[in-house]
Parts: C-alpha cells; sequence; structure tokens
C-alpha cells in the first residue's frame, strides 16, 4: 500500500492507537509472547512486532483470542541489516506466510555509508514488489548517520515506496529523538509514514515523538 495522499497525523486520536508493542529479545518464550499480546489487547495497541520465529505463534494467540485489528509486525534483517537480499526477500515472503501484516527491514547500513543508494533502492523495492500490499517499514538506523545521509535516505526510500520510514533498531547506538522525527517529516513532506522507535520508554516521550511528526510508535515499554 503506497500512501498516494498526505499523512496527517493530526488525526491521531491517542498514543496507545499508533504503537506497536515490541518483543524482540532473543531469549523470549512463548509464555513471552503471550504477554505480550495480552498487553497489547490491555492497552488497544496498533500492533506487536516480534521476531520472524514468533510471527506464526503471535497470530496464533490473536486469532485465540478473538482479536480482529491488532496486527502482527515482523522485523526482516535484523538487526543488522548486512544479510543479502535474497535472504531478505525470503525472510520477507516466510513471515507473511506465517501471518505478518506488516514488514519492517533493515537497510545496508555499510551500502548507505558508502553512498550506493541505489543498492538500497534496489534493495527496497524488491521487497516491496515481492510483498504485494503488505505495509513495508525501512529501519534507517539514524544514529549512523550525518543529516544529509539522513534526508538522502528518505528521499530514497520514498523512490522504492516503502510505506514507512522507522527510525531505529533499538539496538544501535542511538534511538529516534524529536530532532531526527522532524528532519524526516520535513524531508518526506506526508507522502510517508515516520516510525519512532528506539529508546521510547514513557508516554510522554512518545508525545513528543508525534508532535514531531511521528504515525507509529515502536516500544518494548508498556505505555
Amino acid at each position: 500500500m503506497w500512501f498516494k495522499k498526505k499523512i496527517d497525523n493530526s488525526e491521531i486520536t491517542s498514543v496507545q492507537s499508533v504503537v506497536e508493542y515490541t518483543l524482540l529479545d532473543p531469549r523470549a518464550t512463548q509464555k513471552d509472547i503471550e504477554n505480550c499480546i495480552n498487553v497489547a489487547i490491555k492497552n488497544k495497541y496498533w500492533g506487536v512486532c516480534v521476531n520472524p520465529t514468533n510471527v506464526s505463534l503471535a497470530k496464533y494467540y490473536i486469532n485465540h483470542k478473538a482479536v480482529e485489528n491488532l496486527k502482527v509486525v515482523a522485523v526482516v534483517g535484523f538487526p543488522l541489516g548486512a544479510n543479502t537480499l535474497g535472504s531478505k526477500l525470503y525472510e520477507a515472503k516466510n513471515a507473511i506466510s506465517d501471518g505478518a501484516d506488516e514488514i519492517d527491514v533493515v537497510i545496508n547500513i555499510g551500502k548507505a555509508k558508502e553512498g550506493d543508494f541505489g543498492y538500497i533502492k534496489n534493495e527496497l523495492s524488491r521487497i516491496v514488489r515481492s510483498c504485494h500490499n503488505k505495509i513495508i517499514k525501512a529501519i534507517i538506523e539514524t544514529c549512523y548517520f550525518d543529516r544529509d545521509e539522513i534526508i538522502e535516505l528518505c528521499k530514497t526510500c520514498m523512490r522504492a515506496k516503502v510505506d514507512y520510514i522507522k527510525t531505529s533498531t533499538g539496538f544501535g547506538t542511538g534511538g529516534a529523538t524529536p530532532e531526527v522525527v522532524a528532519l524526516i517529516a520535513d524531508t518526506v513532506a506526508g507522502k510517508c509514514g515516520i516510525k519512532a522507535a528506539g529508546g521510547i520508554r514513557t508516554a510522554k516521550q512518545a508525545e513528543d515523538l508525534i508532535r514531531a511528526g511521528a504515525t507509529r510508535i515502536g516500544t518494548s515499554t508498556e505505555i
């Protein structure tokens, strides 16, 4: 789904309505996944974000609890982004087959640092096409890039027709900040959604990021 009209986050009615409750700890057990789903249901979050191996389990618990509107988001190429394109394509398709509604894919950070934005566009474009109508978010890991690089990455992501640009994995040296979100928002000018993630631990932080332009919030803390 490519955004063909401007995205206005003034329509956000509550922080909780745009939260993707995140559980990407490699130690997560089946019980942890069930608890994650329960928290998301209780708080009426948008969805849950899990590792690919837990997608089918998350979907099972959601269906078992008869919740219709809770989405399952799967990460791909996580957390480093250094996987081959073939690996990312397979991982994304497999996650969708297991029940993922949306895909958050980490870009190839090394290629971006080299200025090879053609590689980034091709990688993301291939993933977008292969996943058809699923929501695709490109994780650009902003902590590793300067202002000009972030702007160029945002333009590249839009050319690849991703649906959202996501700030961070939460595993890098820094997470989402209002300044970075505002820079992304100015660059995309409402033509792409923005997911702020990494280091968000309070509702106040989330509100500040939404004011800066975020349209989704990724957090592993109940807010």
